[in-house]
């Protein structure tokens, strides 16, 4: 395979460009997604967050309708982000920019790869203007310049790519899952305490009014509920007891403060002036580092440290398993710790006390975020103290059943974790791949064999 590549101005390969700046849409909580510049992020479509009516949907998309397959561009504020719309019906914010191949000349999908090319940033950089907030005006966007190949050639190189692509999407889609199921137990057996309803009602014990719609709930699935192992099962009690601080908890369980709970570790930053302390083996985490809520694991950080920077700061290296928030500025996000790292001192390591596990560690503190972002204080940033752990109460059940929690969900967390690092390796190879395809280095043949070993 193999032919001239060809060498044209955007606006001559483009059967549709949809440009929807200077107007903005009457946003509502449900109805038809918005596309929105800041949803468009490294090559995919985020969570959608705002809509816009159906009724509106005719008016406001006078200048076109994006189809199934098209590119959507950010034009500012970031300028270059680019993404492919799947079948959703879906409206386009402000500085977004869809974009569309001529039939036969441009595929669409070799045209996402194309846009996210070292050449083509480069050139969007160059067109773009403004110190502050850079962004392409569209006749500047027109006049950017794109080789490619002959058509067949496009597709082939667009499946070796979105082939690598589709399945960092299936990793990222299983992790939602596994992590959902993760947080659903927690939340069963921590927050619900379904365990302690299903044993009262098989004993016949009183049910708390509170707990009477939930009571009902469990009553209503029968047999299925009973899906927990006898052994762990039997280390629920059958009974609740009114505290005054929280109200009706299981029998035996305590009240604790969350400071009780956990260790608090502080971190810290190498001199920056001191260039041995930095590019080492150990991954420094900073807030950039946050993952999305589904992989659970901070594994790669941005920014790493040597052990020359460790041993001269007051960073501090983080066992795998601890627990990772972020507590000055962007307050709450959290993560587990992958991998040993440190970070800088504008996050806590979190450790559970005296057997707590790690799982339930974590899964404690992101059920008590919103808790601790209210609570926090700063004039200037928001800011969460060891004081603000010690304002929070919890119901605790002992250091026994958290490491059974912790058995159960492990082969969820760890399949997670194992789809990170796949991830990690075929976003390596796709971003090897992609200038060396895009620039006619690399053959297609020796591409799928690549293709063919990774997958």
């Amino acid at each position: 395979m193999g032919g001239e590549w060809t060498k044209l101005p955007l606006e001559e390969c483009m059967e549709a460009i949809i440009d929807y700046r200077g107007k903005t849409p009457q946003k509502t909580t449900s109805g038809i997604p918005l596309i929105t510049a800041k949803i468009i992020k490294d090559g995919s479509i985020q969570p959608v967050t705002e809509f816009i009516a159906e009724d509106d949907y005719d008016s406001w998309m006078r200048r076109g309708i994006p189809k199934s397959g098209d590119i959507v561009m950010t034009t500012e504020a970031p300028l270059g982000e680019v993404a492919q719309l799947d079948n959703r019906k879906v409206a386009l914010a402000q500085r977004v920019i869809t974009l569309r191949g001529k039939d036969g000349l441009l595929d669409n999908t070799f045209l996402k790869y194309l846009l996210i090319s070292h050449d083509v940033q480069h050139q969007l950089d160059g067109r773009g203007t403004g110190t502050t907030v850079k962004g392409i005006k569209q006749s500047e966007l027109r006049r950017v310049m794109l080789r490619f190949p002959p058509f067949a050639e496009q597709k082939a190189i667009a499946h070796i790519l979105g082939s690598l692509d589709d399945k960092i999407e299936l990793n990222r889609q299983m992790n939602a899952t596994l992590e959902s199921m993760a947080q659903a137990l927690f939340k069963s057996w921590f927050v619900d305490f379904d365990p302690v309803i299903d044993n009262a009602l098989a004993a016949g014990n009183p049910i708390p009014e509170p707990l009477h719609a939930r009571a009902e709930s469990r009553k209503a699935l029968g047999d299925q509920r009973k899906s927990l192992p006898e052994a762990i099962q039997q280390q629920f009690p059958c009974r609740f007891v009114f505290s005054e601080e929280m109200g009706w908890i299981p029998e035996g369980w305590t009240i604790q403060s969350l400071e009780t709970l956990i260790e608090l570790i502080g971190g810290g930053t190498p001199k920056t002036s001191i260039d041995e302390y930095w590019g080492g083996d150990i991954p420094w985490f900073s807030v950039v580092d946050a993952p999305s809520p589904s992989d659970v694991f901070v594994v790669n950080t941005e920014k790493c440290i040597t052990e020359q920077g460790l041993a001269n700061s007051s960073a501090k290296l983080l066992p795998a398993g601890t627990t990772i928030i972020s507590a000055r500025g962007t307050v709450g996000k959290c993560a587990v710790v992958g991998q040993p790292m440190a970070m800088n001192q504008s996050c806590y390591g979190v450790r559970g006390k005296d057997d707590i596990a790690d799982y339930y560690t974590y899964y404690t503190v992101l059920l008590r975020v919103s808790d601790l972002q209210q609570r926090g204080h700063g004039s200037i940033f928001n800011t969460i103290t060891r004081d603000t752990f010690k304002s929070i109460q919890t119901p605790f059940c002992g250091s026994k059943l958290t490491s059974q929690f912790d058995a159960v969900v492990s082969p969820y967390l760890i399949k997670i974790l194992a789809n990170i690092a796949s991830s990690d390796k075929l976003t390596k190879l796709r971003d090897t791949l992609l200038p060396k395809l895009l620039s006619g280095e690399l053959r297609i043949p020796d591409a799928e064999k690549m293709l063919e070993q990774a997958l």
